[in-house]
């Protein structure tokens, strides 16, 4: 059996809080602050514009590409860094959409509704008669079908957790020749990804969550070996050119999986991922989603046994189970915000989706038992049951 030991003293944990939301924003890693501080004296304070060669700045794309395409399983060099989740969902299916007369964009009512707004946004725009179809996640399979141009899917859904067969539904698609856009958001740092072994032709995801980059962290986009030299990025910045400093008035692509860079790389936010990273140094994802799948096998026996009121969301069979368990009420907005309050930070997803994510890189069985106990005093004592948990913030 393989064993995962957690890397907690790696993390700042605010003292009296079991932090169950990684899934939302990882925790700061201890090292982050000393390494940013020294991006804004040393580096931006004493080079100035010098940084982009000196201090690699320009570099930094790629290099923690390469980082986070061991955990997903990439190929070397095909994974590159930058812009926000949802202009790599654009790019990746916009390059998609540029490869086939194909003209449906099927998904499912588990995508994350972000990447939705991508694909009627892409539809607007480009016209040609294309057509989003969006399905129940268990009909995925029997909906690739021959006028299918991209199949876009979100591996774990946000809200019940479940998870898809990415191997599966990748074979499938490429028997039907649909292409494949899978976004990796709940999946990256959270288990075992295999990119490469599936077949993928494009895959994207951030960095805020599981890899623990901080609020606002760079997203990242995964390229395809035999895509590299042919994809089209179509949403093309100065950075994807080939030769970004010659600043040609016609855009020229540049080698590989760096077409998919747009603007300027931020900096102090890649500093703060570049700590992150360390953290993931020698980690098993095999060991790592071992450790996920028992953690939350026992956070749901736990719950289910001391709130009977609470009905889960998520798949009871954890192979088919994300690193996050939900559980379902009618006052669960309420009954989140009670949790929090006591000392348990989960997060709440309309319309009654209490959730709560498990990072074995900082929790272990006994944060799982503590948090259980805590849930189970807010559910026994109706600490949720007052007026102020009801008032809903601008973030849930």
């Amino acid at each position: 059996m393989m064993t995962f030991e957690t890397r907690k003293d790696l993390f700042h944990l605010p003292e009296g809080m079991i932090y169950l939301d990684g899934n939302s924003l990882g925790p700061l890693p201890k090292a982050a602050a000393a390494r940013v501080m020294r991006t804004l004296q040393d580096e931006w304070g004493e080079m100035v514009i010098t940084g982009w060669n000196r201090a690699g700045w320009m570099a930094q794309p790629m290099a923690l590409g390469d980082r986070i395409g061991r955990l997903i399983g990439a190929e070397p060099g095909h994974v590159t860094l930058g812009d926000t989740l949802s202009i790599k969902v654009f790019q990746a299916l916009a390059a998609a959409l540029a490869m086939t007369d194909r003209t449906v964009i099927l998904s499912d009512s588990g995508n994350f509704p972000s990447d939705l707004y991508i694909a009627q946004g892409l539809i607007a725009a480009l016209g040609r008669g294309l057509e989003l179809r969006v399905v129940a996640p268990e009909a995925v399979a029997d909906q690739i079908t021959d006028d299918v141009a991209v199949m876009m899917l979100t591996q774990v859904d946000c809200r019940t957790w479940r998870l898809h067969d990415m191997a599966h539904l990748t074979a499938r698609a490429q028997t039907k020749g649909v292409l494949t856009v899978w976004d990796l958001a709940h999946s990256a740092g959270a288990m075992d990804v295999d990119m490469a072994g599936c077949g993928a032709d494009f895959a994207v995801g951030c960095t805020y969550k599981y890899l623990n980059g901080g609020p606002g962290a760079p997203a990242f986009i995964y390229v395809a070996p035999r895509h590299a030299q042919t994809a089209r990025p179509v949403l093309a910045g100065w950075l994807g050119h080939d030769a970004p400093f010659a600043f040609e008035q016609s855009y020229r692509p540049g080698d590989g999986v760096a077409r998919m860079r747009v603007g300027t790389p931020p900096g102090i936010q890649m500093a703060a991922l570049d700590a992150a990273m360390d953290i993931w140094d020698g980690v098993d994802m095999a060991a790592l989603r071992a450790a996920s799948v028992a953690l939350t096998e026992r956070f749901i026996a736990g719950v289910e046994a001391a709130c009977p009121d609470l009905a889960l969301a998520s798949p009871r069979d954890p192979a088919q189970r994300g690193s996050q368990v939900s559980f379902r009420h009618p006052e669960g907005y309420a009954m989140m915000q009670a949790c929090i309050a006591a000392g348990v930070v989960g997060d709440f997803r309309a319309p009654d989706i209490l959730r709560f994510g498990f990072t074995p890189l900082f929790i272990d069985a006994d944060y799982v038992d503590r948090a259980v106990a805590i849930i189970a005093g807010v559910m026994r004592d109706r600490l949720w049951d007052d007026p102020a948990f009801a008032a809903k913030a601008a973030v849930t």
